[in-house]
């Protein structure tokens, strides 16, 4: 096993941020991982792109989902989970998340959150 990372671009306020660790958490809970760390960013190593910058699209996203309510306190960010685990448990924990974050349907939703696994 070997320490792998989770990322995910989002635009979330502080409830939502909640509600993908708690996802994380529950999907790396079932199998033979272990977090080492949790990180929410608001730039990339070396500080010079913004998270704002790469994820810009996830608030437009928001505004067409959503058009009569207020973004509030959200902000876009990149949560970054520091796993121990091998790559087929690491592969089947995103595919969880990314599953849980956005069920996919055959009617018409909006995400909770806006995301975009990185």
């Amino acid at each position: 096993m070997r320490t792998r990372d989770l990322k995910f671009g989002l635009y979330a306020d502080e409830q939502g941020l909640t509600w993908v660790k708690e996802l994380v958490e529950d999907a790396v809970g079932s199998r033979t991982a272990r977090i080492i760390s949790e990180t929410v960013a608001h730039t990339f190593i070396g500080g010079e792109l913004s998270t704002s910058g790469v994820y810009g699209f996830l608030a437009e996203q928001w505004a067409v989902e959503h058009p009569a309510q207020s973004s509030g306190a959200r902000e876009l960010i990149e949560l970054r989970v520091h796993l121990v685990c091998s790559l087929r448990t690491w592969r089947a924990i995103r595919k969880t998340v990314i599953k849980t974050l956005c069920p996919e349907g055959t009617a018409p939703h909006a995400c909770r959150v806006p995301w975009m696994a990185a």
